[in-house]
Parts: structure tokens; sequence; C-alpha cells
């Protein structure tokens, strides 16, 4: 069994375990060990034979013993008792928003409920509504969440999925005999959030053998298409990856045609032919006498147009040739102007590692300054903290502090839930104790909008409130986020001078492109964090400082770029 697969189980193991209703640390302890083999580079089945099993993060003896069952027979027989107990696709209904373990237990044991589609059923047969707990209100609302679920099944990938797998097919194809030059395109190579599918571009002399080695990848589920200077393959996991060879002579205008977007990609036609120019993805053409004239590079494009080179997170018809125009392009923040994460998560609640590790790590990477912030005690399923255990935790992050002095400023916060009602998980008197306070939203995402945007309000307003965290809680193809009134958000942001969050996790990326442009006009500050909650997770801040670019931000407009006087003068001042 591959890793993926292994991980999967675990996950439904979780979730079987947290339906039937088990120990909540039992439940967490499966779904920080699938959490940790989703992260691995080295196949299971290598780290089992080096007899490191027991060494990875949240896998202890009985754990490992499950891992070896699967490597060996390819099944795991407590999964397989949970399945005859409970039907499997209870779990499908768990992608429901609003929709947990308990409710499915509820709609299992009183109407035998096993599908989505039965769920569905009952709904609109009113027959919901007469559980415990529930009522036209509720039924409404599961009704709505099956309907947004069923709208985001649109086959778009995640783009923290298909960045990693570009840059592998990518990196065996720049291996290859008679390959000069190699690129990622399309919506990856302008990180978009989400993609249909990978473009990836080669420039060779020797096309043929290229278009076959592709062919032949042992990622490859299927070949699509196959020509002389493109093929399409699809992949397991249903992402299809296109590639394109042509000589080095025509390398600029094949990556920026494949790169887009259209509606820039047209704007530059636009140009070339006020110039008296066709433009398309082997050169310019001249309208009159028809010599050609090829772009070796992309800034020959650009030149050629007189404009200056246009970064491809910028190419979305967006504004970014009237800004080019005007020589007025943003000086786009890189993750070498990151020196904090201001938020992330240890064992204390549901991360993987101690804070000691997290810090260790931290330095490793270069940076400044850090922020632990676990859950609060409301969120359960988190493990949050109580404020006795919130203590506790002051006097660790005082031992490690000394540890790190000189290395690493480390600061003690919370990730502090907005309930449902609107009140705050923890008292004003514990929160001004913290360096850092972070609220966020996890719970009835689903309130209509002027509730939600009064209850995310209320937490803003709060003096001891510094930052919101992935403000709308949306997690990428699983659920649409709140609906909330951004511009009311926005403008209570910028007068409380509240830090919003470009949550850097590929499955959030919240705040999005648009949203982090509208917070930086009015002057909001920002703050890009990787929301850790293991070590490979702080690697993320890549997916955040792309949306940052996406969203024109420059490194004095985000909070935690150098030097920490930026920060210091934050906290001094809020």
């Amino acid at each position: 069994m591959k890793n993926a697969s292994i991980a999967k189980i675990f996950y439904d193991v979780a979730n079987l375990l947290q339906i039937r209703g088990d120990n909540i640390h039992r439940v967490l302890s499966y779904r920080r060990a699938a959490e940790t083999i989703d992260e691995l580079s080295q196949p299971l089945q290598d780290i089992r034979q080096e007899g490191d099993l027991e060494k990875l993060p949240g896998i202890g003896k009985t754990l490992a013993e499950k891992i070896v069952e699967m490597l060996d027979t390819g099944e795991l027989s407590f999964y397989n008792r949970l399945a005859a107990e409970l039907p499997v696709t209870l779990l499908d209904l768990l992608n429901i928003e609003g929709v947990g373990p308990k409710k499915v237990k509820l709609f299992y044991d009183e109407l035998q409920i096993t599908t989505l589609e039965e769920l569905a059923e009952a709904a609109r047969e009113g027959k919901l509504r007469e559980l415990p707990k529930m009522g036209a209100k509720s039924e409404e609302k599961i009704l709505r969440g099956i309907d947004q679920l069923q709208r985001q099944q649109t086959g778009r990938h995640l783009l923290g999925d298909a960045l990693p797998l570009a840059e592998r097919i990518l990196g065996e194809l720049k291996q290859l005999d008679g390959v000069q030059k190699a690129a990622v395109g399309g919506s990856v190579r302008r990180r978009k959030e989400t993609i249909g599918d990978i473009d990836l571009l080669i420039a060779t002399d020797k096309p043929e053998e290229t278009i076959d080695y592709f062919c032949n990848l042992e990622i490859a589920e299927e070949v699509v298409a196959k020509g002389p200077t493109k093929a399409r393959i699809q992949l397991a996991n249903g992402l299809g990856v296109d590639l394109r060879v042509l000589p080095a002579e025509n390398w600029g205008t094949l990556l920026s045609y494949f790169t887009g977007s259209q509606a820039h990609n047209v704007r530059l036609r636009e140009m070339a032919r006020k110039k008296g120019l066709s433009l398309n993805e082997y050169s310019f053409t001249d309208l009159d006498s028809g010599a050609e004239t090829l772009c070796p590079d992309e800034q020959s494009i650009y030149q050629t147009l007189d404009l200056p080179y246009i970064p491809p997170v910028l190419r979305e018809d967006r504004g970014e040739i009237e800004a080019a125009q005007q020589n007025d392009l943003p000086d786009l923040i890189q993750k070498s102007d990151i020196v904090a994460d201001l938020h992330m998560h240890t064992t204390w609640s549901d991360g993987q590692c101690s804070i000691r590790e997290m810090a260790r790590a931290a330095v490793d990477r270069g940076l400044r300054c850090i922020c632990i912030t676990d859950h609060s005690r409301s969120l359960g399923i988190a493990n949050g903290l109580s404020i006795e255990r919130l203590k506790e935790q002051a006097a660790e992050i005082k031992e490690v502090r000394k540890e790190v002095e000189g290395q690493l400023l480390l600061l003690h916060g919370t990730e502090m839930e907005i309930k449902a009602d609107g009140s705050l998980d923890y008292p004003d008197d514990v929160l001004a104790g913290l360096d850092l306070v972070i609220a966020s939203l996890h719970v009835s995402l689903n309130q209509p909008r002027r509730q939600i945007t009064e209850r995310l309000l209320k937490a803003i307003h709060n003096p001891h409130v510094d930052m919101i965290a992935h403000p709308t809680g949306r997690l990428l193809g699983r659920r649409p986020g709140a609906d909330l009134d951004m511009e009311q958000v926005f403008q209570a942001a910028a007068s409380t001078n509240t830090i919003l969050e470009i949550n850097a996790s590929p499955q959030r990326l919240d705040l999005n492109d648009i949203h982090i442009r509208r917070a930086a006009e009015l002057g909001i500050p920002l703050s890009i964090n990787t929301d850790a909650h293991a070590i490979d997770h702080l690697d993320l801040i890549d997916y955040g400082v792309a949306a940052a670019q996406r969203g024109w931000l420059t490194a004095g407009q985000v909070i935690n770029c150098g030097p920490l006087t930026q920060l210091e003068e934050f906290q001094n001042g809020h």
C-alpha cells in the first residue's frame, strides 16, 4: 500500500470512531497519524525497513503495528471491524457544512440514513425537523449544505496538490538529453488557488524522445493523447497533465502563451496589433511583410510591446497592463522578506510537535520570531486549552524562550474561538496576559450574513484581539466559507488596526487574492502565517506568499516582514 492509501484509512478510522462516540484523544491519535503520513516524502515501506516507524511524530507502537499490517496485507482488520459496525458511507455526510459526528449518528440511529441521497430525501420530506435538537431551520441548512457540496465537486484541484506533482514531473524531464529549458505553465505558474490541469513546457532539440519519455512516466495512469509536439497523460487522482515541446528559439512566446491568463494574453495581442504585429505561441509576425520575430525569453515579448516584465502571478487582466504602462508595478513581496510566523499549533492542542520542536524548526528556517497559538477551550475537537492549561503552557514557553534567546523571539498567544453567539472563548483578563490574540471562526459558518458578520465584528472591536485568522473559514473544495459582508469586515479592521491573516495552508488560502488587494487598499495590517500543525507545515509559507503576490502586496504591507521593529511597533500600538 502507498502512503496516501494508508493515510486515508487512518483518517476514515478517526472519523468512524468519532461518529461512534469514542474518546477524543483516541480520535486525535489516528488523525495525527494520518497527517504525519500525508506529509512524508519517503515511502512507509522504506521507513519500516529502516526500523524507524515509531520515530515518526504521533506514531507509537500500536499504530506502527497497524501500518505494518497494511503494508503486508493491503488492509486493516480494525478498519474492517469498524466498517462492519458502521456503514462507511456515513463518512460522506461529514462533508456537509454544519454536520458533525453527533448529527451523523443521530440520523443513522433514528432514521437509518447512511448516504447523502437518503439524507437529502429525508430533509425534503420534512423528516429531520422532528429529530431531537433539530427543526425546520436546521433541516433547511442541511439541504443548503448538500447543495453547496454538490456544487463544489467541479473537478478542480488544489494548488497545493498540483504544484508538487508538476515540479516532480518537470524535474524528471529536465534530466533528459536535449532539454534546454523547462517550466510549469498555466494556472499553476500563476499560482491560482485551484487548477484544472497541469501545463508543462519544454524547449528541446529532441522532441520525440521527450514525448516518449513523458508518456511512459510511472506516474501516468493513462496516455490520453500523443503527437509530435504535445501529449497529455492522466494521473491516478484524475489530474490531467499536458506537455508542449518547441525549439528553444520559440521559448518566450511559448511560455507566455501557455502561462496565460487568457484575458492577459488577449490584451497583449491587442497591443501587438496596434504595432502592426500578430502574436501567438510561436512568434511575433509583421502584418505587412510577414517577417517573424522570435522571442527566446518572455522579457523580449514585453520589450517589443514597450512594457516592463510582468510577473506571472499578476497576469489576470486586473490592471497590470495599465500599471506596467505607467511603470507602476508593485515590488512584490518575496519569501525572503518573511521573518515571523504568528500562527501555529503544538501538541498542547491538535499539533503534532512540541513547542521546543517548533521553535527549533523555525530557527533552522531562518525565522526570527514565532507565536505559539494553540486552540482555545471551546474547540473540543482540537483539544482546546482550558485557562488552567493555558497558564501551564505559558510556563513551558518561558523555559523554551530561554533556550532560543538571541536566536528567536518566542511569543505566547492563542487561536481563540469566536463562539456561535459572538462571545469570545476567554475573558479579557486572560487575553490581556498574552503576547498575541488571534480570533477565528470554526463553527456555525452557515449562519445568515448579517448574523455571522456581526459575530466577526464583535471580535474585531474587542481591544484585546490582535488578528483574525483565516477570516472566511473556507476549506477549498470542501466548504465555501462564511457568507460575510467583507466590506464591513474590512472597514472595521481598518478602523481598529486589526490584522487580517493570509492563511498559507493550500487548503485555505484565506484571505483570497481579491480580498487581499482590497484590504491593502484600505491600509489594513496583513500577516502571512502557515497555521502549522507540524514542522513541515512551516514550509507552506510559499503558498501564502504567492497569494499575497497575486494580491499585489509589497513587503511593507505585511507586518511579519523584517525588520522585527515593524511587528513590535504594531504590538505597542494595538
